[in-house]
């Protein structure tokens, strides 16, 4: 016989204690996030807090932190990294690279609105809800498109010239605004 149960994935969970948040509020919204990402089904296997007056602008957390991150996430194959706040798009796009466990096995880095839309795509029955949560979702999705065709890098043009992949990312975002205006 074949094994075909899914396997559950595994994730971790990244919050900050800040001016706005003190280790009380971070410890209640990371409960919160442990219950929603138990809901998507993702078994949580460890919580880092890191100390910060504002987000990192690169990564969200610290140099030192991130190390501890990718450390876990590499010793124990986690399969997950959420974090509490929203990411940007070049924060997110940091921390995959950064979090990564080895060139084959990406790790998905989300956040609390990633998740959170997971949710509702994945519970959603009525022709209605799931108009709203795939508009929901483009809309999330747009900004989030630069450097999704980044595997063309590799095949430059020359001088004056558009880069390349630049075709299919304006492709990509014409498709998400027609298909956002139609819903």
């Amino acid at each position: 016989m074949f094994d075909t149960s899914k396997k559950q994935e595994t994730a971790v969970l990244v919050g900050l204690i800040n001016k706005s948040q003190d280790d009380e509020k971070v410890n209640e919204y990371l409960d919160e996030l442990d219950f929603l990402a138990d809901t998507a089904g993702a078994k949580i296997l460890k919580r880092f807090k890191q100390r910060l007056e504002h987000p990192d602008s690169r990564t969200f957390v610290g140099s030192g932190k991130l190390n501890d991150i990718r450390v876990f996430v590499k010793e124990n194959a986690v399969d997950i990294v959420i974090f509490d706040d929203e990411l940007s798009p070049a924060q997110q796009r940091n921390l995959e690279k950064e979090i990564k466990t080895d060139k084959d096995q990406k790790v998905k880095v989300l956040d609390r609105t990633t998740l959170i839309l997971d949710i509702f795509a994945a519970r959603a029955r009525t022709a209605h809800a799931k108009t709203q949560v795939e508009l929901a979702q483009y809309q999330y999705l747009l900004p989030r498109l630069t450097k999704m065709w980044s595997h063309h890098d590799r095949i430059k043009g020359g001088i004056g010239m558009k880069g390349a992949g630049e075709k299919e990312i304006e492709t990509d975002r014409r498709i998400i605004r027609d298909r956002i205006t139609l819903l």
